[in-house]
């Protein structure tokens, strides 16, 4: 196993060394970093993979980085956060978390249908967009009994977006003039993926970080009543039978951590000594997994995704956004 994944492993940590590196010299050169290792590595990666014809043998260390190193660096960072950033906005908050997620499904379906897409293939791009990228893809599909081509139609934008957002969304923040825990529910409520959040909010401050981790986990809770809902109601095929939910598919075992830890950082029980180490070892891990995330991703994927879907995935998560603003200035959030 360890055979397997080092080429990859060793790839992942050379683009991050990279990164860190051109990281330093802008600071050396310029004052300051105008782009974090963390961007840095998505687009060294992005490059690399689009430029370069790379074998399968670096595929298992890559999926390795941007698969369990992702989800060890999420998890370690419940460690640092405090579940006071959320709930000091109130309950509010958790509810109107929660709106967004029905009315962004909602309102995706409705452009998906109107765009002429089955119902099944809406459904998955407006769960996917709405919740949390390709993992709601995957245990929505088969509750609705969906088609591999309707599964591979709904996730070939998604990696390649999901880059996009992180890259762009910091922009958001002077432009709409947010503050720290508004940009951080706002990259919450729109980013696909927990991790990406990070990418997303770690290069603004570190309280959008944790305020964004929170409200994304929230959002990502958000799936296990949508599939239970779709489990009983939503569209099939035939009379094939409904998939039995699992808890696994539901709720990740690192976000099951990440709260465990966040409750016991909360309640006191974690020693203080171990918070610095735990937030270090969490952004060497994301940097590492968004060299793997940017490796991963080819560009001209862009190209070759069907221009409906395209469509309909860029308008939903347009919608998203301004659901996601309006939340914002509804809850006053300072």
């Amino acid at each position: 196993m360890v055979r397997k994944i080092l080429p990859g492993l060793l790839l992942c940590a050379a683009v991050t060394a990279a990164a860190a590196g051109l990281e330093y010299v802008e600071a050396a050169l310029f004052g300051r970093a105008w782009l974090e290792s963390l961007v840095l590595a998505i687009l060294l990666g992005t490059a690399l993979r689009t430029l370069t014809p790379l074998s399968a043998r670096w595929d298992a260390g890559i999926h390795f980085s941007a698969k369990t190193l992702l989800e060890l660096a999420v998890l370690l960072l419940g460690a640092t956060v405090s579940a006071g950033a959320l709930l000091a906005n109130g309950w509010m908050l958790l509810a109107g978390i929660a709106g967004v997620v029905m009315l962004a499904i909602s309102c995706s379906y409705a452009i998906g249908r109107l765009s002429g897409l089955s119902a099944k293939l809406a459904l998955l791009i407006a769960c996917g967009n709405s919740i949390c990228g390709n993992s709601a893809i995957a245990a929505v599909a088969p509750v609705i009994d969906a088609d591999g081509e309707d599964v591979a139609a709904s996730i070939s934008f998604t990696a390649v977006l999901g880059v996009i957002v992180v890259l762009l969304l910091p922009l958001a923040m002077p432009l709409l003039s947010l503050s720290a825990s508004q940009y951080g529910v706002f990259a919450g409520l729109t980013v696909y993926a927990v991790p990406q959040v990070l990418a997303a909010t770690g290069a603004v401050s570190l309280t959008s970080a944790h305020v964004g981790t929170l409200v994304k986990l929230v959002r990502v809770l958000m799936l296990g009543p949508v599939v239970l809902l779709l489990s009983l109601f939503g569209p099939q095929t035939g009379d094939a039978p409904r998939q039995r939910l699992r808890l696994s598919a539901l709720v990740p075992w690192f976000i099951a951590g990440f709260l465990a830890l966040m409750a016991l950082r909360s309640a006191g029980l974690l020693p203080t000594v171990l918070l610095k180490p735990a937030q270090a070892a969490s952004s060497v891990l994301t940097v590492m997994s968004m060299a793997a995330l940017g490796l991963g991703v080819d560009a001209r994927s862009v190209l070759r995704a069907g221009g409906r879907v395209t469509m309909v995935v860029v308008l939903s998560l347009l919608v998203l956004c301004a659901i996601s603003l309006g939340l914002i200035h509804f809850l006053h959030i300072a």
